[in-house]
C-alpha cells in the first residue's frame, strides 16, 4: 500500500509558478524571454522574431524554464529548467547544438568566458560542467554528458558566476553561503581547490554579479540576499568590503510613513529576494513586492557603495521579475510575468518594458529619472512586443496577482522549511535519489 501524503504536504509541482525571465545579447543583437516552457527570441539587427531550430523532435522545453543566459562573447545561449534539460544554442543560426539531461531540476547556468564550458546547478546542490570543445553553430545536434564539478551538499544553488579573468567559479546557495572555487584546467575531473568563502548574509543569497573596470580588471563581487542587503566582496580572500541596507534605504527614499504602514510592505523589505544587474559602476536591483528598481552606485577606488536611487515610474502593476542589459547600449530591459498562474485564464503572462538614460558615470541620487520608453520607442516596437509578450497589449490588472504568486513560489523554494518528525520520515521514504546496488 502506497504511503499517503501527510496533511499540509507540498505535492504542488503541477501548479508551481515560474517567473518570466529576460536576457540581452552582450552587444544588443537580440533579446530572449522565457515564460514557462516557452522560449522567445527577437533579432534586433534584423528587426524580426527568431525561429528556433531544435532537432530533438520534441518540444524545446517541456516544463518551466528557470535559467537563460548569453555567453560573454554572445556566440552561445543556454536555457534550462524544470524538465531537467540544458540546451545550448548557437546565436548565429539559433540552432540547438547541444542538449544535456540533468539528474535533477536545474536552478542556474553559467558559460565560461572562453565559451568552452557550460556549468549548471541542480536543486540538490551539485554543479555540473559540460565540455563544448569542437562545437560550432553549423553542425547537427550533439547529446552531451555532464560531469560533476563541485557540490554544496543538499543546499539549492541559486546563482553561478565566472570571475572576469576566468580563474574562479562563484556559487551561492539558500544557506547564506557564497563559495569561490578555482576553476580547474581539467574541469571534467572536478574542482577541488576552494579559494575562499564569502560569509555574512543572514538569509538566502539570491544573486551574484561582478563589477569590473579598466582599473580593476579582476573585478569585485556583488551579492544580493533575502536579508535585504547588497554586499561587496573581495573574492580572493572572502573579505566583506561594504554592505548596503537597500531595504531600509528604499523606505527612507520613498518617504513611506511607518505609522499605519501595511505589514506586507514592511515584510517585503525585511525578507525580500534581491536580484541584480551590474552595469558600469551601478548595481540595478529589484525585489519582490516592490514596484520599481533600486540603483546603487559603487566606488571601486574606495571599495564602498554610494548613492541609492529609486526608479518607481514603471507603473502601478509592474513589479519586475527579471532584468537584463547589454554591455554596449544604454538601455535597461525589464520584464514582469509568470506561468501557471492559478485561477487565471492565461497560461502565461509577460510584459516587457525598456528604460533609457544610462550613463557611463556613477549616478547621483539627485540626478534625472530614467525614462520608460513608449511601446513605439522600444527597439523593434510592436514586432518585438508581440514576439516577446505574445501580444502587443497586456492586461495590467492581472500582474499584481502574478507578482504575489511569484513571491510565494520563490519563498517556498528559498526559505528553508521546518518539518515535523512524521513529515521528515515521509520525505525520506519518498526520496528519488537512492542508488540501486548492482
Amino acid at each position: 500500500m502506497e504511503d499517503a501524503q501527510p496533511e499540509g504536504g507540498e505535492n504542488n509541482r503541477d501548479v508551481e509558478v515560474a517567473p518570466a525571465l529576460i536576457s540581452v545579447h552582450p552587444t544588443q543583437d537580440s533579446v530572449a524571454v522565457a515564460v514557462g516552457s516557452d522560449l522567445r527570441v527577437f533579432d534586433l539587427r534584423g528587426n524580426c522574431g527568431v525561429t528556433l531550430v531544435d532537432e530533438t523532435g520534441e518540444a524545446f522545453h517541456k516544463d518551466s524554464i528557470r535559467a537563460i543566459r548569453y555567453g560573454a562573447k554572445g556566440k552561445l545561449f543556454v536555457s534550462a529548467g524544470d524538465d531537467k534539460l540544458v540546451k545550448v544554442w548557437s546565436t548565429d543560426s539559433w540552432r540547438c547544438i547541444a542538449s544535456v539531461c540533468s539528474e535533477k531540476r536545474v536552478s542556474s547556468v553559467a558559460i565560461s568566458n572562453d565559451g568552452l564550458y557550460v556549468c549548471f546547478a541542480d536543486k540538490f546542490g551539485v554543479v555540473w560542467v559540460v565540455d563544448l570543445h569542437g562545437l560550432d553553430g553549423n553542425e547537427t545536434l550533439v547529446n552531451k554528458k555532464a560531469a560533476p564539478l563541485l557540490a554544496h551538499y543538499c543546499s539549492i544553488i541559486t546563482s553561478l558566476e565566472f570571475s572576469p579573468d576566468g580563474w574562479f567559479i562563484v556559487t551561492a546557495d539558500r544557506d547564506f553561503k557564497i563559495r569561490v572555487t578555482v576553476f580547474p584546467k581539467k574541469p571534467l575531473d572536478g574542482a577541488h581547490e576552494i579559494q575562499s568563502f564569502c560569509l555574512g548574509h543572514t538569509e538566502f543569497v539570491s544573486c551574484l554579479a561582478f563589477l569590473v573596470t579598466v582599473d580593476y580588471p579582476q573585478g569585485f563581487l556583488v551579492s544580493g540576499s533575502g536579508d535585504s542587503t547588497v554586499r561587496l566582496w573581495d573574492v580572493n580572500f572572502g573579505t566583506l568590503l561594504d554592505t548596503c541596507e537597500v531595504g531600509s534605504k528604499a523606505v527612507m527614499l520613498l518617504q513611506w510613513p511607518f505609522k499605519g504602514m501595511s505589514p506586507n510592505i514592511l515584510l517585503a523589505f525585511e525578507h525580500f529576494s534581491v536580484l541584480l544587474l551590474v552595469h558600469y559602476l551601478t548595481a540595478y536591483l529589484f525585489c519582490s513586492s516592490f514596484q520599481g528598481i533600486l540603483l546603487v552606485s559603487c566606488d571601486l577606488s574606495s571599495q564602498t557603495f554610494g548613492a541609492v536611487k529609486v526608479v518607481s515610474n514603471m507603473g502601478d502593476s509592474f513589479i519586475p521579475t527579471s532584468l537584463g542589459c547589454s554591455s554596449s547600449a544604454e538601455l535597461l530591459w525589464t520584464i514582469t510575468g509568470v506561468s501557471k498562474l492559478h485561477g487565471s485564464d492565461h497560461n502565461s503572462l509577460a510584459c516587457v518594458r525598456v528604460l533609457s538614460g544610462f550613463k557611463k558615470t556613477i549616478p547621483d541620487a539627485a540626478g534625472p529619472e530614467l525614462a520608460v520608453l513608449d511601446d513605439n520607442e522600444v527597439p523593434g516596437a510592436e514586432k518585438l512586443l508581440e514576439k516577446l509578450q505574445g501580444s502587443v497589449t497586456v492586461e495590467e490588472e492581472v500582474f499584481l496577482a502574478a507578482a504575489e504568486a511569484v513571491k510565494t513560489s520563490m519563498c517556498n523554494l528559498l526559505i528553508k522549511k521546518q518539518y515535523t518528525t512524521e513529515k521528515r520520515e515521509f520525505r525520506k521514504r519518498g526520496r528519488n535519489d537512492k542508488k540501486t546496488k548492482q
